[in-house]
């Protein structure tokens, strides 16, 4: 199988239509920071498709599932807390 087909889905994320993400975001080590900087980028967004909250929680889900097993658990901890930080700033329970 071709390279640039197997590798389809870190092309997603540098290229996603929904977000312009900011460099490494998700190789930071703070969950608040990531938090911070998804809501952002969904939030300035001109090309997503539904609301500012779903796009950002869709990319953050999309790259824990995309790294799955390789993920560190330190990693996939912080990418988890990130997720209950994303929810605390767009107010949902």
């Amino acid at each position: 199988m071709p390279t640039g087909k197997r590798k389809w889905s870190a092309g997603v994320t540098r290229r996603s239509d929904a977000l312009d993400l900011e460099s490494d975001v998700f190789k930071q080590d703070d969950p608040r920071r990531i938090a911070r900087s998804l809501k952002r980028s969904a939030e300035h967004s001109r090309r997503r498709k539904s609301s500012p909250y779903r796009s950002a929680m869709s990319m953050l889900t999309f790259y824990i599932n995309r790294a799955g097993r390789n993920l560190p658990e330190k990693r996939r901890t912080t990418l988890e807390a990130a997720k209950h930080s994303l929810r605390r700033l767009f107010h949902r329970s």
